[in-house]
């Protein structure tokens, strides 16, 4: 039997007739006109009748050359398929979400004058967007949260002219800068220690004053996932590294451009789900967020660099961005959390550092472990740097995020070592000798670096403040 002969037969038919047609197992040839067609198929018991197909249907266009009112002419519509197509069922939970979202995206269209100042104007209908009605006043209130819905209202709430808010945001210049001198930020690219340069860009003082607000009473009121240890209240490097002490293999990840990878769409987001409504979503999105001006001068060593940074995005620099990026961050922290329990391991992050640790059993799984890691990171549109990626061994130096948790929390040798001769030529050779670096406030700088080293190690960091203590800041 022929490959198409076995396919037709699938399909419903049985053969074909000596004319050519094909036919189905009671003789009805396919070609026959639809009156002959109901005759033969009504002569036959309703028991026996075979299941309708396209094999056993007339010619779908049949309909064309009939009567036009013959109610039981077969269509498209009444033909059935061969075989059934896999349909993809939503949940209950997807439906409510859905729901949800389609609710909370809903806004109205005004005729006649602007519903409030600054209102987008919908230029396929040639009305006004009101964008301020989706907002979710309880749950803000439950949050502990200020509320606003317009432009206006959240002007008042920061204690701003409108029209300066508006100005920082550039809405005036289509949402960026004219010129780096325009610019509401002050912009420096800093070399890495891994090669290439890193975007600063630290906001001037009235966004920054903006910005800190919107931080104290917006965002430091949003706990972030407990698996994240950067730049949270009660959380350090020390905390980041008290899991992964004493483990016997330490996997760690490293993200790139962290803050550069959350664009302005994941920061409106954030505020959408806190309760606030899509306009005020925006306007506190532009305010946290920035964007590199056109004409931007730049180099061929900082060209590639310079990529991540050109669309809307969060700015290393602004007082707003750890918070934000932490907050963009909370589903990768609890997919990673979860998928190290499953493997009965810990995970952290710090920032960009991921860690994920465990016992001597963990390694059989780190060929299934470290796929489904990359795979987590990509699904939750972040990108990892395969060449920082490390898998240390109980017999390695075990550090996390610069901490060494081989047996305990505790500062590198190395790191103590040159701290500890800085501090004793500063007794020797007078403190201005060993600034190499030309540190503004250097007596601050090493009480700094003292601090951290007493954090991790009190009994270092006395031995340190000693010799601090004995430095003659006159020389």
């Amino acid at each position: 039997m022929g490959l198409f002969s076995w396919l037709f037969q699938w399909f419903g038919g049985s053969g074909s007739r000596s004319d050519g047609n094909p036919s189905d197992s009671n003789g009805v040839s396919v070609s026959r006109s639809p009156e002959e067609f109901r005759e033969q198929h009504n002569s036959i018991p309703a028991h026996s009748r075979p299941h309708d197909s396209v094999a056993t249907q007339p010619p779908l266009n049949s309909h064309r050359h009939s009567n036009s009112g013959d109610q039981d002419q077969p269509t498209l519509e009444k033909a059935r398929r061969p075989w059934s197509e896999p349909r993809l069922r939503t949940s209950r939970l997807d439906e409510l979400q859905a729901r949800r979202r389609k609710r909370r995206t809903e806004f109205l269209e005004v005729a006649g004058a602007s519903p409030y100042r600054f209102a987008r104007f919908g230029s396929r209908t040639g009305q006004y967007l009101d964008f301020s009605q989706d907002g979710d006043d309880a749950r803000l209130r439950q949050r502990g949260l200020p509320v606003f819905h317009t432009p206006e209202q959240l002007a008042e709430w920061l204690g701003l002219p409108l029209n300066k808010v508006a100005w920082l945001i550039h809405r005036f210049s289509s949402g960026k800068p004219a010129s780096p001198q325009l610019a509401h930020y002050h912009y420096m690219w800093r070399k890495k220690k891994s090669g290439g340069v890193r975007l600063i860009e630290s906001p001037k003082q009235l966004l920054k004053q903006v910005q800190i607000r919107i931080l104290r009473e917006i965002l430091d009121h949003v706990s972030a996932h407990p698996s994240a240890h950067g730049f949270i209240a009660n959380r350090s490097i020390r905390t980041n590294a008290i899991p992964h002490v004493g483990q016997e293999i330490v996997v760690k990840f490293d993200l790139s451009n962290f803050y550069a990878t959350v664009g302005f769409s994941r920061v409106v987001a954030i505020f959408r789900s806190l309760g606030y409504s899509r306009e005020s979503a925006i306007w506190l999105g532009m305010l946290t967020t920035s964007a590199l001006p056109g004409n931007m001068p730049f180099d061929r060593s900082t060209l590639y660099s310079m990529l991540p940074y050109l669309r809307r995005h969060l700015p290393q620099g602004a007082p707003t961005s750890p918070a934000l990026a932490n907050l963009s961050a909370y589903r990768l922290d609890a997919r990673l959390t979860g998928l190290a329990r499953s493997f009965h391991a810990q995970f952290t992050r710090y920032a960009d550092d991921l860690t994920i640790s465990g016992t001597k059993d963990l390694g059989p799984g780190l060929r299934t472990l470290i796929p489904l890691v990359e795979q987590i990171i990509r699904r939750e549109r972040f990108r990892s740097q395969v060449q920082k990626r490390q898998v240390l061994r109980s017999h390695q130096r075990l550090a996390v995020a610069g901490v060494v948790v081989n047996v305990r929390p505790n500062v590198s040798r190395e790191s103590f070592d040159r701290l500890k001769a800085i501090l004793t030529n500063c007794i020797r050779l007078g403190p201005s000798t060993q600034n190499r670096d030309e540190v503004g406030d250097f007596a601050a700088h090493l009480r700094g670096r003292i601090a951290h080293v007493t954090q991790l190690n009190p009994s270092r960091g006395s031995k340190l403040l000693a010799l601090f203590q004995r430095i003659d800041w006159r020389r």
